[in-house]
Formats: C-alpha cells, structure tokens, sequence
C-alpha cells in the first residue's frame, strides 16, 4: 500500500493542533487550580455562590434519579462517591474540600482510563499484523498513544493540584475487559473494535462526570480533551465500518473518494449527542 507521507503528517499535525488546544498552559491551569482551592479552603464560598451550587447539585442528582434516599442505600453508586456526595449535602459548601474530593475522584478516574488507553495501544502496535501493517492504521495508534499519556499526565497533576494521589494504575475494571480479550486479538478489526469500546466509554465518561465537577478550571481541562478523545472515536468508528465492509483498501491516504459508500458521511458521528450509558462512575478509578 502506497501513502502519501505528506498528506499523513498534515493530518497528523491537525491531531496534535487539537491535542495541544486542549492541553494548552497547563502550568496556568494548576496555578488557576491552586489559587481556586486555596480560596475556598482559606475563605469559604459567596453565599450566592454556594446557593445556586447547592441548588445545581440537588437538580442534578434529581434529574439522575438519585434522591438523598438512594445516596444513603449507596445504590447503583460506590460506596466512596455516596460518601463524598453526602457530605456535600450535610456539611455547608466550602466549609471543606468536600466538592474538590468529588473532583479529584472523577479527575482519578478520568486518569485510570487514559493510563489503560495508553497500555493498550501500546500492546496493539507489539502485534505483527498492526505494528507491520496499514501504515495509516499503526500511525494513528502510535499518535493517539502519545495523545491518551499526555491526557493521563494532566489529569494526575490537575488531582494533585487540588490535593488528592496520583492515579498512576489503569482502570481495574476495563483492564480486565482488555486481558481477556487480548488472546481474541487476531486480526486489525478485533484491535479497532476493542479500542473504538474503550475510547467510547472515555468519551461517555467524560460527557457525563463534567456536570459533577465544581471546578470550573477543572471542566474546561475534561472539557477540551473529551474533544480530543470524540475526534479518535470518530476516526476508529470510520475505520471499523470500512473494515466491516471490505474497504480495508480505501484505510489510505489519499483514499479513493468515489469509492466510499453513503455511509461514510455519518457512521463517525451516528448521534447527533454522545449518550452516557457507557459512562464509567466517578468513583471507579479513584485511589483508594
């Protein structure tokens, strides 16, 4: 298979202009984290504030279907995550680190992802058939390797910044879900099929943990790489149909337009809003 490099590498570098938007000043980011917490730790919250954010809160969880009941039964919810939340309704917002525990626990999370991203792209391109074969295919795995560490690495120092661990350990639960298939790991779409899963429950868990989040500096970081991680789904879900349907030939660049089906315009985005129900719970990740 002949690829223009050319072509490749300004796609590549439209990637990392993305990825670098969305980590852009992440030095000011943690200053802009400590100063924010310092305040609400040193002086409370405006009352006003503290209001409209109690008022959020209770709509929220409200709108989730999880009443004060539930949260005291722990529910569908981790033991942790109930605790934290509880305490953000029993004690008065920013009498204590109560809303940053909630986001350093989905920021650790978020992280615990990213580290099993990146440990399983890098597991992908130790496979023959990827690491020797579409070269547009192992570029990208190598590229959004690259992108899910640097994620990871803002994730942990947005945690620690708000005083909580560093989660250096990937996600236990997906983990799993990658072992057992890897051994099934036989060909290019098996890869791509088990990436676009664990690319779309980031995307999901990103969408859906972004309205928990108190921090506003804290959001705009999730923010910003829950587009980058949008963009690699888009691109695994347009790869995987191409494979699903005999077009692994046209995984080029340049590809032969005219020969795309119909479908090509939409299967990356098939929903007009990413759903939530692949999303991980904030408190799956979190360091114990």
């Amino acid at each position: 298979m002949t690829v223009d490099e050319r072509a490749l590498h300004e796609l590549i570098v439209e990637s990392e202009d993305l990825q670098v938007d969305a980590l852009r000043d992440v030095k000011d980011v943690q200053a802009d984290l400590a100063d924010g917490r310092a305040d609400r730790l040193r002086e409370g919250i405006d009352p006003d504030e503290a209001r409209e954010f109690t008022d959020n809160r209770r709509r929220l969880l409200a709108d989730d279907g999880f009443g004060l009941s539930t949260l005291a039964a722990v529910g569908g919810l981790g033991t942790a995550f109930a605790a934290a939340l509880t305490t953000m309704f029993s004690s008065p917002v920013g009498a204590q680190g109560d809303t940053d525990q909630v986001d350093v626990m989905v920021l650790q999370t978020a992280a615990s992802l990213e580290n099993l991203a990146v440990a399983t792209y890098g597991a992908a391109l130790e496979l023959d058939f990827i690491a020797d074969g579409n070269p547009v295919v192992k570029t990208f795995a190598e590229t959004t390797m690259k992108q899910h560490d640097e994620h990871g690495d803002a994730f942990n120092a947005a945690t620690k910044t708000l005083g909580g661990k560093e989660q250096k350990d990937p996600n236990a639960k997906y983990l799993k879900v990658v072992n057992d298939a890897k051994p099934g790991l036989t060909d290019p779409a098996k890869v791509v099929e088990l990436a676009m899963a664990l690319e779309q429950v980031a995307t999901q868990t990103y969408v859906s943990n972004l309205s928990l989040m108190r921090d506003n500096t804290s959001k705009e970081l999730m923010a910003s790489v829950m587009g980058v991680e949008s963009q690699h789904l888009a691109t695994l879900r347009a790869v995987n149909a191409l494979l699903a349907g005999g077009g692994a030939d046209l995984i080029a660049i340049p590809t032969d337009l005219a020969k795309l089906p119909a479908a090509a315009g939409s299967v990356a985005f098939p929903e007009t809003f990413e759903g939530r129900d692949k999303a991980s719970p904030p408190e799956e990740g979190a360091v114990k």
